[in-house]
């Protein structure tokens, strides 16, 4: 099911598009992001930072592409996230010695620190190489363009993830009993 709250906000994006424009698409991905956003809180009883930067994002960008009826703001909008993203765990790992993946997973499981280190630096070229894409898509491409890519571009961050299950699966530690 959580699957589902992830992507239904891009996904109702996307229909509204193809269906109306890129105007009607922003303001139900506003409403969605809403109604996502209430529907983690309700079933977590919190929201991450990730997911307050990520509501915030997507109500400035897609207010200002309403109101000044410019589609740029929605499109750059995945560009400035995953840079300040990169860029903050770049930071603070390199420069408050801070590992921000460990502090937020690290009491769900337990992995050697160069593990931690290798992460996190996988998180940030990867923040970086999707804000750069997007980018690209943005400022070279048609909306048209970009909105498909935004939808089948999420085979990035599904592949990335299982990627990462992979890698951290030879580290975690399991709990076997032996009769």
């Amino acid at each position: 099911m959580k699957i589902l709250i992830d992507f239904f906000p891009i996904l109702l994006f996307f229909g509204a598009y193809k269906v109306y424009d890129i105007y009607v698409g922003t303001a139900v991905l506003m409403a969605a992001t809403v109604i996502q956003m209430g529907l983690i809180y309700t079933l977590d009883r919190k929201l991450t930072v990730m997911h307050k930067i990520t509501l915030a994002l997507v109500l400035i960008f897609g207010a200002l592409t309403l109101v000044l009826q410019d589609e740029r703001f929605i499109k750059w909008k995945p560009t400035v996230l995953y840079a300040a993203m990169g860029i903050a765990l770049a930071l603070a790992v390199w420069v408050w010695k801070k590992n921000f993946l460990k502090l937020m997973l690290g009491s769900q499981m337990e992995l050697p620190d160069r593990v931690w280190m290798r992460l996190n630096l996988v998180w940030v070229v990867y923040c970086l190489f999707m804000s750069l894409i997007n980018a690209y898509v943005a400022a070279y491409y048609s909306t048209e363009a970009w909105v498909n890519f935004k939808l089948w571009g999420y085979a990035f961050p599904l592949v990335f993830i299982v990627g990462q299950g992979f890698y951290i699966s030879r580290y975690l530690k399991t709990d076997e009993t032996h009769t």
